[in-house]
């Protein structure tokens, strides 16, 4: 797994394998808020938003079919998928929600048009903690798309990388994956989504 920040405002630091998750929570990027003079992607190209009943520590929206956003929330205790929307609270508290997107362009290129439409504020209000990119096949990614991965990402508070798992296309596992990467993913969610609630 890669945790990087803004690749356009912070310098790049060697990539480091832990054998242990971290509990460091990883800080916020410069992006970490709606960014005033953004221009907003065109309709056709905008998540919709969606009123959701209920509550959830977390919020997990897939950019697109298939993003695996209800496997990732199937990994993380009390995380809700969206159905490919932006949430909106019945009580009209601000939801906490992480983006999840594939690693191929069609879901690279979803994610940096739903970045597109929080920066600009063209979205719901919410707290975005970051975009997960999944791993689309076995094996390693295309350099094409590892760049446009970190370019897309850079509009993200924070961007974590998550490599294939072969297990999920025999069966239904609901375990986290033995894979550090998604050790280390997971142990810095469970972090984020249980800061202080943030105010309305």
């Amino acid at each position: 797994m890669q945790l990087s920040l803004n690749p356009w405002i912070t310098s790049p630091a060697a990539d480091v394998e832990e054998d242990t998750p971290s509990v460091h929570v990883p800080p916020a990027a410069a992006i970490s808020t709606p960014l005033r003079g953004m221009v907003a992607p065109d309709t056709a190209d905008r998540l919709s938003s969606r009123e959701m009943s209920g509550a959830a520590a977390l919020w997990i929206i897939g950019s697109h079919g298939g993003a695996g956003e209800s496997r990732i929330a199937d990994l993380l205790h009390g995380a809700r998928p969206t159905g490919h929307a932006w949430p909106v609270l019945q009580d009209g508290s601000k939801p906490r929600v992480l983006l999840v997107c594939r690693a191929d362009m069609r879901g690279l290129t979803s994610a940096q048009s739903a970045l597109t439409q929080w920066a600009s504020g063209a979205a719901p209000e919410v707290e975005l903690i970051g975009l997960a990119v999944l791993a689309d096949a076995p094996g390693k990614t295309p350099k094409a798309l590892r760049d446009f991965a970190a370019i897309a990402g850079g509009g993200a508070p924070r961007l974590w990388i998550l490599p294939w798992v072969e297990a999920w296309r025999h069966g239904n596992p609901t375990t986290p994956p033995p894979a550090s990467q998604y050790q280390r993913f997971l142990t810095d969610i469970a972090a984020l989504a249980t800061e202080t609630t943030p105010k309305h």
